[in-house]
């Protein structure tokens, strides 16, 4: 670990043990932040950043929950060579309860494959509606943060999402084609919801300055066509061990916790915890209020 490294992780802590002497015996119940990760193209390694990155809060004492919100393409327990014995569909249908479908992975991970469950969010009674509410409910308040990896693109299921939860980190490559999807995915989003806050994610980048670049063009565009402040929370450089460890099966930041993408995510999860987003949301209304906008702006 550099010395720039370090000094960011010890940063991090200081703050964290500074929060945590600062709450009265009294705190109310903990109330997991929602993240949900997005972005306006597939095949960008949106899933992948998902994973390294809870995996990295989980390193730093935080209690992570990833829950496979990608209708159709569901694949988080593919990256990690897990087989989900249960996912969504057996919660949904009342066969199972949460505790019985989360599954854990690398790092004793806590996450809930999606499958076809997702999909049938959209036909479910009201009565089941409530005890799905309820379910999730439960275990969100053993947890620091559930963060939602989407489905990449424009589908109204990712913008129920998005706009629902407290934050949203959107993750791009240099590519032109992302870069202008990933834009084309905020200002639909600010269009309709002003109050949703993004943070960007350049993966794949040759260096530090094509990262900073690539940014600067989705930020600078979104100030100025639609008077959205947007932040970047880091870059992930271009590293062929992220290819060998998909192909293994197994987390980057697990097989090659030394690469330099390890490093990367490992230095994003420090910003994150240390610098909060530059339009912070209202106080997190928990997975009750979350699922109360996401089913409002379904129907």
């Amino acid at each position: 670990m550099t010395d720039q490294a370090q000094t960011l992780r010890n940063l991090v802590m200081k703050r964290e043990r500074e929060r945590a002497a600062q709450i009265p015996e009294t705190a109310p119940q903990r109330t997991a932040k929602l993240i949900t990760v997005s972005s306006g193209k597939g095949g960008v390694g949106k899933s992948n950043f998902t994973l390294n990155f809870a995996l990295a809060l989980q390193s730093m004492g935080k209690r992570v929950l990833v829950f496979d919100a990608d209708i159709g393409m569901a694949n988080i327990d593919v990256l990690m060579g897990i087989s989900a014995k249960y996912n969504l569909y057996h919660l949904l249908r009342g066969e199972k309860r949460i505790d019985e479908i989360i599954e854990r992975g690398p790092g004793y991970l806590s996450f809930i494959a999606g499958g076809s469950g997702m999909a049938d969010l959209f036909s479910l009674s009201q009565s089941d509606l409530d005890y799905f509410t309820a379910q999730i409910e439960s275990i969100a308040s053993e947890m620091d943060f559930i963060i939602f990896d989407t489905g990449a693109g424009l589908s109204k299921a990712n913008f129920n999402f998005i706009q629902s939860a407290d934050e949203c980190l959107i993750v791009t490559t240099p590519e032109p084609t992302s870069i202008t999807d990933a834009y084309a995915l905020i200002k639909v989003v600010s269009g309709q919801e002003q109050d949703t806050s993004f943070r960007l994610i350049v993966n794949r980048a040759g260096d530090e300055k094509e990262a900073v670049q690539t940014a600067d063009k989705i930020m600078m565009a979104a100030q100025r066509f639609l008077n959205v402040q947007i932040s970047m929370l880091g870059y992930i450089s271009d590293d062929n061990h992220v290819v060998q460890a998909v192909k293994k099966q197994v987390p980057f930041s697990t097989a090659f916790p030394n690469c330099m993408a390890a490093r990367d995510v490992q230095r994003i999860a420090q910003h994150y915890l240390l610098v909060p987003a530059s339009r912070e949301p209202g106080a997190s209304t928990g997975i009750k209020g979350f699922m109360q906008k996401w089913l409002r702006r379904t129907k």
